[in-house]
């Protein structure tokens, strides 16, 4: 069975790749251009004629679209052009009936003393989304959408700014020997108008989640649960365990954050969040999230789009700047939330009677039973409480490219390396701030169009 799904997952990003390649050179112009590419693919990849539906499918797929059986190319181009990916994020591909070089940009949201140089298928309410279930069928079974094709017309129209806002677990997934800031200049040369930390929203959400504790957690049995990252651990709490969905916080995920402050600040921006997982294609189609982000791209995709476009980024400049604090970096990894808001807590109120102590779990079952102990009753030993649906955290993510452990590892030195030590000390919080008239970070909390952009309906 894992042989099975390493074939389906080589062949599936062949697939991704060749299609990727047509598009971008603009070899795609009709319907008849992608069958002649679907009997490239059988030929060059030794499919069978009984594959040609498996293969027109997974295109598809591939595409951003819907499969739709035993059926030739009709009219995939024109929905293409659309631009938006409809849900399910997931399809059953067998039987789909069931189921210039510096941009001047950034001056609104980075201050420029941190330049550092001059140049599962939805069967029932209860699923998580959590994407695991997708990683686990073979080839012809299921898959989850990919959704760069759509986004290749943006990347090559001047008049869109497209910002790629990248997680926090992204550092080392191309490479050990690659800085960011080489990745930045890759994602400018394919057309976005910049990359951007989704870092520096997980040190604005800290910031507001410090406040959040301090003002709900004041007693020994009060406890909060953190709503930040993970769409799993949110997911969990909000479908099968409403009775302590109130003690979690209202914050929208980084992820989502960056989206709603990049679109106030740029008019007409799009954003394109690059991540470890599978489930935060399934987040941001919700309906009180849709339009803050408009496709993503996991890692493994970006792998192949780089290969497919013959970008070498060890030959690129790197173009360096500091965007979040070491606290918001670890937000890539178990345990990471935890740290930042309890640097923030202490930096708010360090005198404060009732110290934060957290409880870190990360893998869905460890998180299931958190939840146990807490609706029981049982004294956990904290009041502050992070899950993370996956195993190490976003590190663990399902798209990932390299080793839980190694990921980790560039995460903290990552982090280490920031010259902001903490989200208080983040200047370019002030500089985002400043564009919606608010002076202190108090305003966070305060501010009514601040206040939307980070918070749930």
């Amino acid at each position: 069975m894992t042989e099975n799904r390493e074939i389906f997952q080589e062949k599936r990003m062949d697939i991704f790749r060749e299609l990727v390649q047509s598009f971008w050179n603009e070899g795609i112009q009709n319907n008849s251009d992608l069958e002649n590419l679907a009997a490239h693919i059988q030929n060059k990849y030794e499919f069978k004629d009984k594959d040609m539906s498996l293969i027109r499918n997974h295109m598809r797929i591939c595409m951003g679209l819907d499969p739709r059986g035993d059926t030739e190319f009709s009219s995939e181009l024109s929905d293409i052009k659309s631009k938006k990916i409809s849900p399910p994020i997931a399809a059953n591909v067998e039987n789909p009936h069931e189921s210039d070089k510096h941009c001047n940009g950034r001056c609104k949201y980075e201050d420029p003393i941190y330049r550092r140089n001059n140049e599962p298928i939805i069967i029932d309410n209860k699923c998580l989304s959590c994407g695991y279930g997708v990683s686990q069928w073979d080839f012809g079974a299921i898959a989850d959408k990919i959704e760069f094709i759509p986004l290749i017309d943006l990347l090559k129209d001047k008049n869109t700014p497209v910002y790629a806002a990248v997680a926090p677990a992204i550092v080392g997934q191309f490479g050990d020997d690659l800085s960011m800031g080489q990745l930045r200049t890759a994602l400018k040369l394919m057309g976005f108008t910049d990359m951007v930390e989704v870092a520096l929203f997980a040190d604005i959400l800290t910031i507001k989640e410090a406040f959040e504790f301090n003002k709900l957690v004041k007693s020994k049995e009060d406890f909060f649960l953190t709503s930040c990252c993970c769409p799993v651990w949110f997911n969990m709490v909000k479908k099968s365990y409403p009775d302590l969905y109130k003690k979690m916080s209202p914050s929208v995920s980084p992820m989502i954050a960056s989206g709603r402050v990049l679109k106030s600040l740029y008019r007409n921006a799009k954003v394109v969040f690059i991540s470890p997982c599978i489930a935060k294609k399934g987040e941001v189609k919700e309906p009180d999230l849709e339009g803050a982000i408009d496709f993503v791209i996991n890692f493994r995709e970006l792998k192949e789009v780089f290969e497919a476009l013959k970008i070498n980024l060890k030959d690129l400049v790197p173009d360096d700047i500091d965007q979040a604090s070491l606290g918001g970096r670890l937000y890539a990894r178990t345990g990471g939330v935890s740290f930042a808001v309890k640097t923030a807590v202490n930096r708010l109120e360090p005198t404060r009677v009732i110290k934060l102590r957290a409880k870190k779990v990360d893998g869905v079952k460890e998180c299931k039973n958190i939840l146990e102990d807490l609706r029981n009753g049982k004294d956990v030993d904290a009041n502050f409480i992070e899950g993370m649906g996956c195993a190490g955290g976003c590190v663990g993510g399902p798209r990932t490219n390299i080793d839980v452990d190694v990921a980790t590892k560039n995460v903290n030195e990552f982090g280490e390396e920031s010259y902001i030590l903490t989200p208080f000390d983040n200047k370019n919080i002030m500089k985002i701030l400043e564009n919606f008239g608010i002076s202190d970070l108090e305003g966070i909390m305060e501010n009514e169009m601040m206040v939307k952009l980070l918070t749930r309906e």
